[in-house]
């Protein structure tokens, strides 16, 4: 009843905050006087992103150096990431390819009607924090607190990986700080409860500030664009929701069913780290153990973008359509090579599908400036990537205990745990 409650409550919040920005824009036309109010409404939703953004380090840390410990040995933390990293490459090529072949029957970019940005203009969006060689660096943390200070969720698995493998090697030794560890995180799943009872505040305040600034007329402008990219997005969810009918059945529905949550507020506030301490609870209640949720979330937040993915070649595509540009079958081909490669480092970037995309365009001589052209409606199409990442980490954290042959126990009703599922 409380769950339900609270969609309820981030269901009105979305209709309120969009009801009470359109009136903002429609009083205040403005742009300079429409951002300032914007920025004070959004306060609410910065705050509630700072209270999230406080507890995630800890959060992965905790929870994954328990659920390695528990796993006793380093086999099994192999053979995880192994199924894990199978799943998210199988979804990244679905994704990329999707994305790509929607773009090419739909053609958004055809016909745009809209002044094009100069060929020569900035973007204003950094490329030079995505070469591979630098991604593959920027794995390993040189400091945990750092890691922990800037919120580098794949510099803290590497750390928590290794925390945990020694902790597992020593055994009763370390007793004791898997012991205080476990009780670490149960602390701050508490905090996340609390966290959580701002959620319908923070959405309303998202939407409202959102609408003011741009007004509902930027939808009409891009209707084409923004349509079509959500008609990609159903379809992805309807193939993510198929492939988890294989795997689960009916039960698959439940799953969908208990992630409505994280969904609506990655939905609402753009951002999947928001949606990140719900999921993990609503996962364990499904239920998945602890010590998979706690391994396999984490990557799948670094590895398994899989909304962001087809935003990347539905874009770049976009983009090069806008301006007349044919791209053969093979360069698209070589396109989503490089998509595969140079996505895997969009954890922890600032506007990162916006930096994919820049870096891709400059690499098949598409002229950058075409980023102008999404930047104004990028809040509207970020939030339905984010969304579809939820969805997507979910399935991926929940198959990934199928095929380690959990069966699933009957989930609890109170507490934040469900007992551990079954090994068959």
């Amino acid at each position: 009843m409380r769950a339900n409650r609270l969609t309820i409550y981030i269901l009105i919040a979305i209709v309120l905050g969009i009801a009470v920005g359109h009136i903002c824009h429609e009083t205040w036309p403005d742009p300079t006087t429409a951002r300032s109010i914007s920025g004070y409404i959004s306060l609410v939703t910065d705050i509630f992103l700072r209270l999230i953004k406080m507890i995630i380090a800890p959060l992965v840390f905790s929870t994954l150096v328990v659920g390695v410990a528990h796993m006793g040995d380093t086999k099994a933390v192999g053979r995880i990431g192994a199924k894990a990293m199978t799943w998210f490459i199988g979804a990244s090529v679905v994704s990329l390819l999707l994305g790509l072949v929607l773009v090419n029957l739909l053609q958004p970019g055809a016909d745009l009607n809209l002044p094009l940005p100069d060929a020569g203009a900035s973007s204003g969006v950094a490329t030079s924090s995505l070469s591979l060689k630098d991604f593959v660096a920027h794995l390993v943390p040189r400091s945990v607190f750092e890691a922990m200070a800037q919120n580098e969720i794949l510099q803290i698995v590497v750390f928590s990986l290794f925390f945990g493998v020694a902790c597992a090697a020593l055994g009763e030794r370390a007793k004791t700080v898997v012991a205080w560890t476990e009780e670490l995180s149960h602390v701050i799943l508490k905090i996340t409860g609390y966290i959580m009872g701002l959620a319908p505040l923070a959405v309303f305040a998202s939407m409202a500030a959102i609408i003011t600034t741009q007004g509902l007329g930027i939808l009409v402008t891009y209707g084409k664009f923004v349509a079509e990219f959500y008609l990609g997005l159903g379809i992805l969810w309807c193939l993510l929701a198929a492939v988890g009918f294989v795997f689960f059945g009916r039960r698959v529905f439940e799953l969908i069913s208990l992630v409505r949550e994280p969904f609506l507020l990655a939905f609402s506030t753009a951002s999947s780290e928001a949606a990140y301490p719900k999921m993990m609870e609503q996962l364990v209640r499904f239920p998945v153990s602890r010590r998979i949720v706690s391994f396999v979330l984490p990557m799948g937040y670094s590895f398994n973008l899989d909304g962001s993915m087809m935003y990347c070649t539905f874009a770049t595509i976009f983009i090069a359509q806008a301006y007349n540009i044919d791209l053969s079958a093979g360069q698209q081909a070589t396109m989503l090579l490089l998509l595969m490669l140079t996505s895997k480092g969009m954890a922890g970037v600032p506007r990162a599908s916006l930096v994919v995309i820049a870096a891709t365009l400059a690499t098949f001589n598409i002229p950058e400036a075409g980023l102008l052209l999404i930047i104004g409606i990028d809040q509207f199409l970020d939030m339905g990537r984010s969304a579809t990442n939820v969805i997507g980490n979910s399935l991926a954290t929940a198959v990934v205990g199928k095929w380690e042959g959990e069966e699933p126990a009957v989930p609890e009703t109170e507490g934040d745990f469900v007992p551990e599922p079954q090994r068959a």
